[in-house]
This record gives structure tokens, sequence and C-alpha cells, in this order.
């Protein structure tokens, strides 16, 4: 029996290779107490500052309602806070608190070591090319 398709399984291969990249830098997430998810919040705020929630939900890549979750144990932990928006009282916005902040800088080393391996081991030129490609993947299926 022959494959019905003649292409790998790209959408697959993306997931691997984000669970082979994220075997190196979950367990430096765990000893801070934080979820995968947990984490793209904080370095989303950590790049952008406050944000309204929504922004939050597309730059952390969560969806609405389980972001909302997220969002509720990180305050309880005083990694965030939430207000609304002085602009628009129906829309909430959060930021990340000083020791969420801590946190982002403390762990932004172990990323980096971690980028910087990955640069050595690919080479500058490689990885260069690898963002290149999935930048372009990316506009190509959001036209």
């Amino acid at each position: 029996m022959s494959p019905a398709f003649a292409h790998r399984n790209l959408p697959r291969l993306l997931l691997q290779a984000r669970e082979s990249l994220m075997t190196r830098t979950r367990p430096s997430l765990r000893e801070h107490g934080l979820s995968d998810q947990q984490w793209r919040v904080l370095r989303v705020l950590g790049e952008h500052g406050t944000l309204e929630t929504g922004r939050v939900a597309r730059e952390a890549y969560i969806l609405g309602p389980s972001l909302t979750g997220v969002l509720a144990r990180m305050e309880r932990d005083g990694l965030v806070r939430r207000a609304r928006d002085p602009a628009d009282q129906r829309r909430t916005v959060v930021e990340a608190t000083a020791k969420g902040l801590k946190m982002v800088e403390r762990l932004s080393t172990t990323v980096e070591r971690h980028y910087q391996w990955l640069e050595k081991s690919l080479g500058r030129q490689k990885l260069a090319q690898l963002y290149a490609l999935l930048d372009e993947l990316i506009a190509l299926e959001q036209a």
C-alpha cells in the first residue's frame, strides 16, 4: 500500500522541533515553577511591557479561555498584575510585576545560552536561514 501523502508531515515536524528545543529550556522553567504557557506570557510582557489581554493571547499563542486561567495563576503567584485599560474600561491590560520581570531576566540567561549553543551547532548562517524560512512560511500562510 503506497502512502497517500507525497510530502512529510510539516506541522508534526514543527511540533517535534518545538518539543526538541523545549527539552533544554523546560527544566529551568520548572525550577522556577513555570509552565510553558506562563513562560510565553512572561517573555511577551518582558519584550513588550503592558499589553491588552487579547494581544497577550495572540503573541503567546494561547487561546483566550486558557489565558484567563494562566493569568489567574500568575497573578496569584505575584508574577503579573491585571487592571482595566484606562483608555477603554471594557478591556483588561496585564503587566509583569517586579517579581515577574526578575524571573524573565534570570531565565533569559538560560534561554540565550541555549540559542548560543544552537547557533554554534548549526552555524550562524543556517540559524539565520531557519529564522528566515520560518518567517517566510508564516507570512505565506497568513496571506
